[in-house]
């Protein structure tokens, strides 16, 4: 990132003391910083701050005589590489929706002609309220990229999805949004992963022993090839990529209808470890355990085949549909009818045996399938798995 610069724009809220640390991360990244406060931001940190930790005079105000004699606001919003908002307040994501222009920092959002990465921090009820919604959603047809925010603890003593992403984590951010100008810029792909879980009970569910460390790589491998990436996860303990639009569903049905509410796509990733049966009446309460000891009996539902689903649609397949097998015998025979039987472009397909240690575990050792045969990979970790994959992809769509 050395030589690249962005303009920073601190909104008002509790976490604009973090833009401090980030400032600093940017700084000592190569990455030139000119810092912008809103009058809000300016009730948590110091113009002076700013400037001291950027070595970049923080500029505050839209109206001000030298500045805007040269035009001072149009300079701003296009000379950096990337705009960034953080934190990026409800009232800051509302004005950008709603194309406002009443002060410098949404002067400059609607003035920029470069890509812009929004780190959101609000209360937990405003991030969840319709209105916020409505604007998170136009912002993204719009091209405006999100990292966060977190869940967590809040200042107002509410717990939640709203806090603001670590300053690691956006400065992530900021060097895929750096880099987004790759092979796969402009391409739109959904990436499945994770188990999903379908209840019994309040407190137990039918699930697979994924972790979901290999669809947030492949996700954020495809980010910084400059893809639009939509990430449909279950619930996974890896941490979900950043620069990706993430959709989080607990059941196989559910993200069934994530995937197809997310196309048009031209590349579909199944990497999820979806169950294949569910319980056709889950209770609504706990199940007691009966008082001659005999176990329960449940009736199991096939869940839906959304990698078949999808590789078979005949409006709006997208144009490369790869899937995933987990296999513990036979398993390139296994794979090999499953990419026929799914109809998919390419599968795949890994050894899972427990003595293998890949299920939940930090490595791979994959075999690529595709109509011109087989291609077995050697044994590396799931992130390298995840750059070699979407490198092949780059290469079929080029």
């Amino acid at each position: 990132m050395a030589g690249r610069g962005i303009l920073l724009i601190v909104g008002g809220g509790i976490a604009a003391y973090k833009s401090l640390e980030l400032v600093r991360l940017a700084r000592k990244a190569g990455l030139r910083v000119v810092p912008v406060l809103t009058r809000a931001g300016s009730e948590f940190v110091t113009p002076l701050s700013l400037s001291a930790l950027a070595e970049s005079a923080a500029h505050t105000e839209l109206f001000d005589l030298t500045a805007e004699a040269e035009m001072g606001h149009i300079e701003l919003s296009r000379a950096a590489d990337l705009v960034v908002v953080a934190p990026a307040t409800a009232d800051l994501m509302a004005k950008c929706a709603g194309g406002m222009a009443d002060d410098l920092a949404s002067t400059l959002l609607l003035a920029t002609d470069k890509r812009v990465l929004m780190a959101p921090a609000m209360n937990v009820r405003m991030w969840l309220h319709p209105a916020t919604e409505r604007n998170l959603a136009t912002l993204r047809d719009d091209g405006v990229l999100f990292v966060g925010p977190d869940e967590g603890a809040m200042a107002c003593g509410e717990f939640g999805p709203g806090r603001m992403a670590e300053p690691p984590a956006i400065l992530a951010a900021i060097e895929t949004a750096l880099a987004g100008e790759g092979p796969l810029a402009g391409r739109h792909a959904v990436v499945t992963s994770g188990p999903t879980h379908e209840p019994i009970d309040p407190v137990r569910y039918i699930a697979n022993r994924s972790s979901g460390r290999q669809g947030s790589a492949i996700a954020a491998a495809l980010v910084r090839r400059g893809a639009r990436v939509t990430f449909v996860t279950g619930p996974a303990e890896a941490p979900r990529p950043n620069g990706a639009e993430v959709i989080e569903v607990e059941t196989a049905a559910e993200m069934r209808d994530a995937v197809l509410g997310t196309l048009p796509a031209e590349i579909a990733i199944f990497a999820a470890a979806v169950a294949d049966w569910h319980v056709r009446t889950p209770s609504a309460s706990k199940v007691k355990k009966a008082a001659d000891g005999a176990p329960p009996v449940f009736e199991l539902g096939e869940n839906p085949d959304i990698l078949r689903t999808v590789a078979g649609l005949a409006a709006g397949r997208p144009g490369l549909v790869i899937g995933f097998a987990a296999e513990t015998d036979d398993v390139l025979a296994n794979a090999t009818a499953k990419r026929l039987r799914k109809g998919c472009d390419w599968l795949v397909a890994n050894d899972v045996a427990p003595a293998s240690g890949i299920m939940g575990g930090t490595e791979n050792a994959v075999t690529l399938i595709t109509e011109a045969g087989a291609e077995t990979w050697p044994r590396m970790s799931k992130e390298a798995t995840a750059e070699a994959l979407v490198d092949r992809i780059a290469e079929a769509l080029a």
